[in-house]
């Protein structure tokens, strides 16, 4: 192969790993991959969990399809979206953790949105496994129902944060709870804790998400579609 084939063949290559680097290149996107990462979604249900239209929902999308990043699969008139396949949210995952170790803004954001975190003791995943086994904790999922069926930690209860003062009494006062939501920056997790604490309770804050814990290989549960 001559020099200006091996530059052509290069500069073709490389072009078509950027693709994948223009498809991340907007926060909306990452933040659509990070809803996929809990379960399909059709466009309608990931417009409103994002608060767009559906319209940019849709651009979106077919960005990060055309990048082989997300799969669509047919439902009648329905369009559901997923991850192309386990890999995309370890990108997500390795990206997010560079920019938290990079990127001083990245702190800098979450601080100010997140102001009383610091104060909310947190868990590893490594740590919640070794306790379920000993079942010194109880596991709080406090995303949207939804989301628990179609994948959740072993034995974790299904509260949304919304349902806690309802549901209250459903949580033992002698044991240690952990919420977990769907990844480190989702506020769910910080909601509930808060709550939970203001009320005499001893709970603390999964550092991570569910799918953070599922790409580690750790058991996951699923609900039975009825």
């Amino acid at each position: 192969m001559d020099k200006a084939r091996k530059r052509d063949f290069k500069i073709e290559l490389f072009d078509q790993f950027a693709r994948m680097g223009k498809a991340l290149a907007s926060g909306r996107r990452l933040e659509l991959i990070e809803l996929l990462a809990q379960k399909e979604h059709t466009v309608e249900d990931l417009a409103r969990l994002s608060d767009m239209s559906v319209a940019n929902t849709s651009q979106h999308l077919k960005i990060l399809r055309s990048a082989q990043l997300v799969e669509v699969r047919r439902l009648g008139l329905y369009a559901s979206y997923r991850l192309a396949d386990e890999r995309v949210f370890r990108l997500w995952q390795a990206l997010r953790e560079l920019g938290d170790s990079r990127i001083a803004e990245i702190d800098r954001v979450v601080n100010s949105f997140l102001t009383d975190r610091k104060s909310l003791k947190a868990i590893s995943t490594e740590e919640l496994k070794r306790r379920l086994k000993d079942r010194s904790v109880v596991v709080l999922d406090v995303r949207p129902p939804d989301e628990y069926r179609a994948g959740h930690i072993p034995g974790a209860r299904s509260i949304p944060v919304a349902e806690l003062k309802a549901r209250l009494k459903e949580l033992p006062r002698s044991r240690e709870i952990v919420a977990y939501c769907r990844g480190p920056y989702c506020v769910l997790a910080d909601e509930a804790v808060e709550w939970l604490r203001a009320r005499g309770r001893n709970a603390l804050r999964l550092e991570q998400g569910f799918p953070d814990w599922e790409a580690q290989g750790f058991p996951v549960e699923h609900v039975p579609q009825g």
